[in-house]
């Protein structure tokens, strides 16, 4: 079967193509010129179960927000992720990966698959790593098949897009304890394969057998993301060898895919210090070209713990306003414990206030209407409206009346009360609008 990216090349506009036209307003002919290129995305799995809600990812369209679910070998609850899951959904997740590698995770990716009807992406080393775990009783004793078959399995089960850590090679490997790294190698998938090497000197196994995973990935039209397994785990190791050179890397395999009309995104870092994140985009941009981008974050700061969705939206939003076009959220409970549902709305919410405010920047005419809307609706004291128009309306709307009270239009809330500026000058409640812009009545 062919992949969206076949299709384009061939001028084929597919089903998938015309509803992320349409979500976008974009016309069909600029989109498939731009997925022929591999500059956007559709990832879209040919054997996915059910009918699911297709986005596009990259240059010109919406940033997109992906969240991050799963188990883990000490909390495995597969209930609490589909709660997640149905959260995630419920305050607008465009994507979801499922992180497990506790439990069984072929029923849990299974499950989610049923659960969550959006684009799904899945890290599948953690499937090989929990094999080994079950069956080797030491993941450090996979086989290549192993880590293959894991890859595979995932493709069959209908994922649509796939972090595979390809771009960490076994010279990379000798390197990473020679170089002086603060944070170390924090990447699971990117250590596990890091330990593989080392132990049995051996190259990579995703990236010796790339044209099997090419193979498989064209077969069912599962999308590569490269994976970053040397991002850096503190800003003070913020592009260093190890990170710069996994990049380079990265940008050959991706080129190589795009030979087999396989689509490709990049993963990026991780912890950035503020002033070189907007650095750090145009250096991935400059090695991988328009290649669709995903963004850990980045932190912008290491010692936000239990706040760490606001210290990764601020990097995030400066990210997305540079480029980037996918950003994968990180909760409060980053570097503490599994996050439980109520954390995964927060840092949704969070990563979507940070996807807006970076197309604000770069596609502001697209994305404008919705912030002038709340303008208006704050300036006629519109509740209804202003509520509405909120990310989170319940969260607004709790606020608005946790008084007790639940005044209607046109009456001023309790933060300013009879001193509020459209109480105080009624004339500034009327306006009219001229060429986009806010004009007072005179």
């Amino acid at each position: 079967m062919a992949t969206q990216m076949t299709a384009a090349r061939r001028g084929v506009a597919t089903d998938e193509m015309k509803q992320v036209a349409k979500d976008e307003d974009v016309s069909l002919d600029w989109l498939i010129s731009k997925i022929a290129r591999g500059s956007i995305i559709i990832p879209s799995n040919n054997t996915r179960p059910q009918k699911i809600h297709n986005v596009g990812i990259g240059k010109g369209l919406k940033t997109k927000v992906n969240v991050n679910i799963g188990t883990s070998t000490l909390n495995v609850d597969l209930d609490a992720e589909i709660e997640k899951a149905k959260v995630a959904l419920k305050y607008h997740a465009d994507t979801i990966m499922d992180l497990s590698d506790g439990g069984d995770v072929k029923h849990i990716r299974r499950t989610l698959l049923e659960n969550a009807p959006i684009t799904f992406g899945t890290v599948p080393i953690y499937e090989a790593y929990n094999y080994g775990i079950e069956v080797h009783k030491n993941p450090l004793n996979l086989t290549e098949d192993d880590y293959l078959n894991a890859f595979e399995n995932n493709a069959k089960d209908g994922v649509d897009y796939t972090t595979i850590h390809c771009g960490i090679t076994k010279d990379i490997a000798k390197r990473i304890l020679k170089v002086q790294r603060y944070g170390g190698v924090v990447s699971k998938g990117g250590t596990i394969t890091a330990a593989w090497m080392l132990k049995h000197d051996k190259e990579n196994p995703y990236l010796t057998h790339y044209d099997y995973l090419m193979e498989i990935a064209k077969k069912y039209d599962v999308t590569f993301s490269l994976g970053d397994a040397l991002r850096p785990g503190s800003i003070l190791d913020s592009h260093d060898e190890l990170q710069v050179q996994e990049m380079i890397n990265i940008s050959q395999l991706t080129k190589r895919a795009h030979e087999q009309d396989i689509q490709v995104m990049v993963e990026g870092p991780g912890h950035v210090p503020l002033n070189e994140v907007a650095a750090n985009v145009r250096l991935a941009k400059s090695l991988i070209g328009d290649v669709p981008y995903y963004v850990l974050g980045p932190l912008v700061t290491d010692i936000a713990s239990g706040h760490d969705h606001i210290a990764s939206a601020i990097g995030a939003a400066v990210s997305a306003s540079e480029g980037v076009d996918l950003l994968c959220y990180l909760t409060p409970s980053e570097h503490l414990a599994l996050p439980n549902a109520e954390e995964v709305k927060a840092g949704l919410i969070a990563y979507r206030i940070a996807a807006h405010a970076g197309d604000l920047v770069k596609i502001r005419e697209k994305v404008i209407k919705w912030d002038m809307e709340m303008t208006e609706a704050r300036r006629t004291l519109d509740w209804e409206k202003q509520l509405a128009l909120s990310i989170d309306p319940e969260e607004a709307a709790k606020i608005h009346s946790r008084t007790g009270q639940h005044p209607g239009n046109n009456v001023p809330c309790t933060m300013c009360g009879g001193a509020c500026v459209y109480m105080m000058l009624p004339q500034q409640k009327k306006y009219e609008k001229e060429n986009d812009n806010l004009q007072q009545i005179e």
